[in-house]
This record gives structure tokens, sequence and C-alpha cells, in this order.
């Protein structure tokens, strides 16, 4: 028979600390948008310009990257807090059963 062992109140404290971690990754990289987007040449020459350009656009490359991982990250912490209500009310229902 197997067993599993799982604890509510750790997974739901998981969840909402994963929650504040993605939070502030969003908004580390909100803030890194727009200096990391809009890099400015660093002489009028086409060299200069090509390279900022390569710059910007791998910036905006890691913005859509990074908006699906937040998403992703998102679905997870969705997930595991759901997970945990669900693991408490069988735990309920079990211990009720039980006597």
């Amino acid at each position: 028979m197997s067993f599993v062992t799982a604890q509510p109140e750790m997974l739901a404290a998981v969840a909402g600390d994963l929650q504040g971690i993605g939070g502030s990754m969003s908004a580390e990289n909100a803030a890194a948008a727009a200096p990391t987007t809009g890099v400015i040449p660093a002489a009028a020459d086409e060299v200069s310009a090509l390279t900022a350009a390569q710059f910007a656009a791998h910036a905006q490359m890691y913005q859509a990257v990074s908006a699906q991982a937040a998403v992703i990250h998102q679905m997870f912490v969705s997930t595991l807090a759901s997970s945990a209500g669900s693991y408490a009310a069988t735990e309920a229902a079990n211990a009720a059963a039980t006597g």
C-alpha cells in the first residue's frame, strides 16, 4: 500500500512565499524594461547605433520571455495553493471518517 504524506499548512505557506517572489521579480523586470530596451548609442557612428539596437533587441526578447515565465510561475503558485486546499480538505474528511 502506498502512503502519501503532505503538510497542507506548509504548501500554503510556500505558495504565499512564491507569490511574493513572483511579485518582486515582476516589479524588477518592469523597472528594468525602460533602461534596457531604450539603450542610447554611445556615439554617432553606425557601429554604435547597431550595437545599441542589438542590446535593445535582446532586452525586448528578455522581456517577452520574462512575461511568459511570470505566467508559468503564477500558474504554478495557483496550483500549489489549490493543492494545499485539497490536501487540507482530504485530511479533514479522513479525520472525520476515522473518528
